[in-house]
């Protein structure tokens, strides 16, 4: 491999086995009776590949970010990047040593405290004692637990507990870096924080790997960038074309309805008494609407049980994740069991500027007093795009994006006459 090259990976593909009928037993006797009365049923297994032929190379001391749609792979990549899986096939060479921030709780053992798992970790990358005590008081000063220091990790939140992975992965200088989006944990100041130091890391030489649904902190950070759509390596180019392209990508393959899985939901170990099964965005226009029409969108969702007194919620975001603003309906709707239902949901004077916008959606109960409550949770949903009032045949009107994100009504202006004053 070429000393100058951090990471080279050579046609990795990675393959998983689903079997689709397959029945679980909670007993040992349950499971021989079901083989010996289906002697000669044949379980139906399903190959799926996450990754397939991904090939690419970084040069040390690059920063590299990786993008995609959920379940383009980007994960697992960075998984098999971190030894935590092994590639189906492929090769990849790693040349230093690899400290990784993948979910929250990769890499601590939960029944030690946040000051052994610092050492742990230390010794995983193969740092020795008096190297990882050097970096001590300044992990515990970024993450902000000292006061939990010899708490077990079991026990932290899970702000604590990514405050204090990240800090470790940061500070005990692995010569690569590989981060997935798990910032996303941390509270606004936190996040800045963390882009603060990765910018850091990136100056001081180290090779840095940044997975991100935030567009805007890729292009802050990286220069080159990846792009994996279904598995697949899209595009390997420089950070501004990659991030056109992906964004591009959302509105040629989009249809004003979008159907919602499992993989798109925030947490997936929410009980989901009601969950969203579609979304449709009212317009004349595939995903366009223009600047001085309502926002109309149509929602489907499930009861899996009887609720009454729910509310929707959504938040507006740019195409780099920055938050515009958010609507909460009343919190009065229903549903009954098994009642698939819909609504319909209008915002009549939304003032968003020319430009790419997408939705984050929540279905929840109560209040900051009664105790809020999430029933179903969706990150990022319905791209879309607003036009210009007068854009019917194509001609967008002028907005420049540094002009922000919502357009005011025109201001009403009139000219004021002061009479001369003279003062004795």
């Amino acid at each position: 491999m070429n000393k100058d090259i951090a990471i080279s990976v050579r046609n990795i593909s990675k393959a998983y086995t689903i079997q689709h009928n397959a029945e679980r037993h909670t007993m040992l006797s349950e499971a021989i009776m079901h083989t010996l009365r289906n002697p000669l049923r044949r379980r139906e297994r399903e190959t799926v590949w996450a990754l397939k032929d991904i090939s690419f190379d970084v040069k040390k001391g690059d920063v590299v970010g990786i993008i995609g749609r959920n379940g383009a792979g980007k994960s697992t990549l960075l998984k098999i990047l971190s030894r935590i899986t092994e590639p189906t096939t492929g090769e990849i060479i790693m040349d230093g040593r690899v400290g990784s921030l993948l979910e929250v709780g990769t890499g601590f053992h939960p029944e030690l405290t946040g000051r052994e798992n610092i050492y742990l970790n230390g010794a995983i990358l193969g740092m020795k004692r008096k190297e990882i005590e050097r970096q001590f008081d300044a992990i515990v000063d970024f993450a902000g637990v000292e006061q939990f220091l010899d708490t077990p990790v079991k026990r932290y939140s899970s702000g604590m507990y990514v405050r204090l992975a990240f800090a470790v992965a940061a500070h005990l200088n692995p010569e690569i870096l590989i981060v997935d989006e798990v910032l996303a944990v941390g509270d606004a100041e936190f996040q800045k924080k963390c882009l603060g130091k990765m910018g850091e890391v990136a100056k001081s030489g180290r090779t840095v790997l940044f997975v991100s649904h935030n567009m805007k902190a890729i292009i802050q950070l990286t220069k080159q960038c990846l792009l994996l759509k279904k598995g697949y390596l899209i595009q390997d180019d420089k950070t501004e074309n990659v991030v056109d392209q992906y964004t591009t990508d959302h509105f040629k393959e989009a249809s004003n309805t979008e159907f919602l899985t499992d993989s798109e939901r925030y947490d997936r170990n929410l009980k989901k008494e009601i969950e969203f099964v579609s979304v449709n965005l009212k317009s004349k226009y595939i995903r366009l609407i223009k600047s001085d029409e309502p926002l109309c969108i149509e929602l489907e969702v499930k009861g899996n049980k009887s609720i009454k007194g729910f509310r929707f919620s959504f938040t507006i975001f740019c195409n780099d994740n920055t938050p515009v603003g958010s609507a909460f309906s009343d919190d009065n709707l229903e549903i009954e069991l098994n009642e698939t239902a819909h609504f319909l949901l209008q915002l009549y004077n939304h003032r968003l500027a020319i430009g790419k916008y997408y939705l984050g959606m929540a279905i929840g109960s109560g209040n900051d007093i009664k105790g809020y409550k999430d029933y179903d949770v969706i990150l990022e949903m319905m791209h879309f795009e607003v036009m210009g009032p007068d854009n019917i045949d194509g001609t967008l009107s002028m907005w420049y994006p540094g002009w922000g994100s919502i357009r005011y009504e025109q201001p009403h202006v009139e000219k004021l006459n002061f009479e001369k004053v003279i003062f004795k």
